[in-house]
């Protein structure tokens, strides 16, 4: 921000703070390790004060997008792939009675996630972690809001693909008899 700090500007921030900082801070930690979390949000929220005249109206996705840049500028190296690496989030699992079930359901959707390139990773959390729009994520990742929507598509196939083979029997090899009996031979 440039000039005198005017009360209102103050209180435009502190309210931008107040709003945000629990949903930034979320989609960060989900990103790097937790004790780098902190120091980048306040990295971000310093830009955000620096811009204060500059913000959109819509200041969540622009939030976002120097958080993520931030992240990026302060990954390089061996880090810099792990990123954009999101975390499953800890999800209350709902109490099976020996919770085998809940626990390969699990097993099988980390699996499936892992899988997945950190690209698919990054579009499918911007919607289902972090709540944005179609149109908020395309700013988040700076393309258009086509491109966002295709490429979202294309990870939701990949990840439901990835979990076929676990959650349908069809999709599993299938061997004959002959096979069968030769193994139990063996």
């Amino acid at each position: 921000m440039r000039g005198p700090v005017t009360p209102e500007a103050e209180e435009r921030f502190r309210a931008l703070h107040r709003d945000t900082f629990a949903d930034l801070l979320r989609f960060v930690e989900r990103r790097v390790p937790a004790d780098e979390a902190e120091d980048i949000v306040s990295t971000v929220f310093m830009t955000a004060w620096r811009r204060l005249d500059e913000l959109p109206d819509d200041t969540r996705p622009w939030l976002f997008a120097v958080a993520r840049r931030t992240m990026a500028n302060q990954t390089r190296g061996w880090l810099r792939r792990r990123a954009l690496d999101v975390r499953l989030m800890q999800v209350e699992i709902p109490h099976e009675p020996d919770g085998a079930g809940a626990a390969a359901a699990r097993l099988d959707l980390d699996k499936a996630w892992r899988s997945l390139s950190p690209a698919d990773r990054e579009v499918l959390a911007l919607v289902a972690f972090d709540g944005l729009t179609s149109e908020q994520a395309a700013t988040v990742l700076n393309c258009r809001r086509s491109a966002f929507a295709m490429r979202l598509t294309r990870a939701r196939k990949r990840l439901q693909a990835a979990l076929e083979p676990a959650t349908n029997p069809a999709a599993l090899p299938s061997y004959t008899v002959k096979e069968q009996q030769s193994w139990t031979n063996a």
